[in-house]
């Protein structure tokens, strides 16, 4: 409801403003209705994080009565991404909303859709790597290794030097930045971090990091690279009495991460609001087919650190509403 009454008032000030929001139809524009707005992303449908991506584009739909499609790969698979793309660039869509996790899978793609004149937003991850290749549009956290570093530097003013990232999509670059950047910021205080190759199974993801915690004692935290990890790290540490033992820290949020905060449990989660990822973008691209609006300024919605019990608690009802 927060949400709606947002857009609600925003949308009331453009109009007293003179802009509508869903438009006056202008000569060589067209009827929100008429439009058509494609996203393709590589985050599969079982990660809760891209569950709220998608609420906040089914929601973006609703809003502007255009027509908004959603596809993603069934498994982490940037080649078959890439491949969606160039499907999607084939129906000729008035605009597109892409994630690069892998910019060397993506470039084709991406510059055929620019050839076509298909107006591209670049959405969660890709950034430098999208602005590169022409496109002039990011919603999103402010760079993946700058938000990183925050976090790194974070750790180390308490102290955690020895740290270890959970990856659980080997291959995504955004998450090898987040790592990288956390090591960056813990280097100038002595500490650094190694990485953890683990699966997107949960038991998978309990049973490498268990295991390596028990190799390596000398670890102070834990650092998961997204809540799909984050999620199963947390039954663990209380089956293995490790919380107070060893920090537990996240990218990404969801209701067992918040609860977890609430409980006093984990250290803290970063929010990316990543329903705006999904709205926002939406929202540009039928505003740009109906009245030719485009920001010049990229959109950052993250990330905010939610490290209180009390801050925990307000975001976790909109978390379990698949907004937060």
């Amino acid at each position: 409801m927060l949400m709606k009454r947002l857009i609600q008032r925003s949308a009331a000030a453009l109009i007293i403003t003179g802009c509508s929001v869903l438009g006056v139809q202008a000569e060589g524009m067209k009827d929100p209705k008429d439009v058509r707005i494609v996203f393709v992303v590589h985050g599969i449908a079982s990660d809760a994080y891209w569950s709220v991506v998608k609420r906040g584009v089914d929601d973006a739909a609703a809003f502007t009565g255009a027509q908004i499609e959603y596809y993603h790969p069934q498994e982490f698979d940037v080649i078959e991404q890439a491949r969606l793309l160039d499907a999607a660039i084939a129906t000729k869509p008035d605009g597109i909303a892409v994630s690069i996790a892998d910019a060397d899978a993506m470039r084709g793609a991406i510059e055929r859709a620019i050839g076509a004149d298909i107006p591209l937003v670049v959405l969660d991850s890709g950034e430098e790597q999208g602005k590169e290749m022409g496109v002039t549009l990011f919603v999103g956290t402010v760079s993946h290794h700058s938000a990183g570093v925050l976090a790194g530097e974070r750790l180390a003013k308490a102290g955690i030097l020895n740290v270890i990232c959970i990856n659980n999509e080997v291959g995504n670059v955004a998450l090898d930045e987040r790592c990288q950047g956390i090591n960056d910021g813990l280097k100038a205080a002595g500490g650094g971090t190694e990485v953890v190759a683990v699966t997107p199974d949960p038991g998978d993801v309990q049973r490498r990091t268990e295991a390596y915690l028990s190799a390596h004692p000398e670890v102070q935290g834990v650092f998961a690279l997204g809540a799909s990890a984050a999620d199963p790290l947390i039954p663990l540490f209380r089956e293995k009495e490790l919380f107070g033992k060893v920090g537990l820290y996240t990218f990404d949020i969801s209701p067992l991460v918040l609860e977890s905060i609430v409980a006093g449990e984990m250290g803290f989660a970063m929010d990316a609001q990543q329903y705006l990822m999904g709205f926002m973008p939406a929202f540009y691209l039928v505003q740009n087919a109906v009245n030719g609006f485009w920001p010049v300024n990229n959109t950052y919605t993250g990330p905010l650190f939610i490290d209180t019990p009390e801050q925990a608690s307000a975001v976790l009802t909109l978390a379990k509403e698949g907004i937060r």
